[in-house]
């Protein structure tokens, strides 16, 4: 199956779901805002101001062990300023991404292994994007915003696609050996990468961070000049072997050829980032109630 017959089936399938979430209305005024080069950060604590639920979950973000400021935030605009307006937009995106899938009718099991595997994903993807320099530089809430929703595809299976979400639960039966997307490709003819990536453009998020969650398995077919795809693949690969069983293999997967070199990583640099996000995720804990988890 061609690249447009794929890209025209996941379009169907995704514009034949009804109520899909979607990002509030206070992010895409976020985004408009901050595309004006005048913006200050008095008008994005203004925009934030019209949606106090979000003004005080952008609070808590930032007063907790994610930033680790050694001083209490008590105002958005103050938290503008502190942590500028790029981290407040990822932030707001973040703590969307988290309520929007609240209350369908998904499997709890799956929901928490799904937020925890996509939260280990994102702080190890943060953390990379201050180590891994040698093909420049990449934001670092741009990469944990890319590492949440890297597999977001999954959620909309589980929750919005019954008869699809069945088909693969049927195969793996049968199957321990084949990597997520590749049996997905196998029974469905897409994947959560590329309904997720579809999702993204839906949601007007930027067309890298589409990219990102689009080829987070295949990141060496990007043409992006920023390997932010290779950098999500990266911090997928480290959060499966620091968190999973080794004797799951067809779940841990494998970095895909090319990528550690591309980024000039080594396996012990690898072991290092293990350890890291070992030290990093017991931060998850204020977004990880925000998904509703248990902690």
């Amino acid at each position: 199956m061609d690249t447009a017959t794929i890209d025209n089936k996941v379009k169907l399938v995704v514009s034949n779901i009804r109520n899909l979430p979607t990002p509030p209305i206070v992010f895409h005024q976020i985004q408009k805002v901050m595309a004006d080069p005048n913006s200050s950060a008095g008008r994005v604590a203004a925009v934030l101001a019209e949606d106090p639920a979000m003004s005080a979950k952008v609070l808590k973000l930032t007063n907790s062990a994610f930033y680790g400021l050694n001083r209490e935030i008590e105002s958005v605009k103050h938290a503008v300023l502190i942590v500028g307006m790029e981290a407040i937009k990822n932030l707001v995106l973040s703590a969307s991404v988290l309520d929007m899938f609240k209350g369908n009718n998904v499997d709890q099991e799956f929901q928490e292994s799904f937020w925890r595997h996509s939260l280990a994903t994102a702080f190890c993807s943060r953390l990379l994007a201050r180590r891994v320099k040698s093909r420049g530089m990449i934001d670092p809430d741009t990469a944990f915003s890319s590492g949440l929703l890297h597999d977001v595809g999954k959620m909309v299976i589980s929750c919005f696609l019954p008869n699809e979400n069945a088909m693969l639960k049927a195969a793996r039966e049968s199957n321990n050996e084949t990597e997520d997307y590749i049996l997905e490709d196998n029974v469905l003819g897409f994947n959560h990468a590329q309904i997720g990536a579809f999702l993204a453009l839906q949601w007007k998020l930027p067309k890298r961070l589409a990219d990102s969650i689009s080829l987070h398995h295949r990141p060496m077919l990007s043409e992006d000049e920023l390997p932010i795809a290779h950098l999500i693949h990266l911090g997928d690969f480290v959060a499966k072997r620091t968190f999973y069983d080794p004797q799951d293999t067809y779940i841990i997967g494998s970095l895909q050829d090319g990528v550690a070199d591309y980024l000039n990583v080594t396996e012990p640099d690898l072991e290092e980032f293990g350890s890291l996000l070992r030290e990093e995720y017991v931060k998850a804990e204020t977004f990880m109630q925000m998904a509703g988890l248990s902690t």
